[in-house]
């Protein structure tokens, strides 16, 4: 039995221990930075969820904000949408 592995036999495994090593490092970049994305979502959610309660006390619950125009409308009750824009659970 050899007392060590053949040259070509130790560059090949340094280099995929090395390329290994690198890809947990990048992983852990990831994650960092799913990380810092979803506390950033978070944020901006409850900055949304604060403007959206001042807009309704404001015009009231029963408006709807056309985020393109800023249009205002009274929401339509379920009787009034046209059938087409009724959704159902099965379609």
């Amino acid at each position: 039995m050899a007392n060590k592995v053949t040259e070509q036999e130790l560059k090949s495994i340094q280099e995929i221990n090395e390329k290994f090593v690198k890809l947990k490092a990048q992983l852990g970049e990831v994650s960092i930075q799913k990380h810092i994305l979803l506390h950033q979502a978070d944020m901006i959610r409850e900055e949304f969820m604060s403007i959206e309660k001042g807009l309704i006390q404001h015009y009231g619950e029963n408006t709807v904000i056309n985020l393109q125009t800023g249009e205002i409308k009274e929401k339509e009750s379920e009787e009034e949408k046209p059938k087409s824009e009724t959704k159902t659970i099965d379609g």
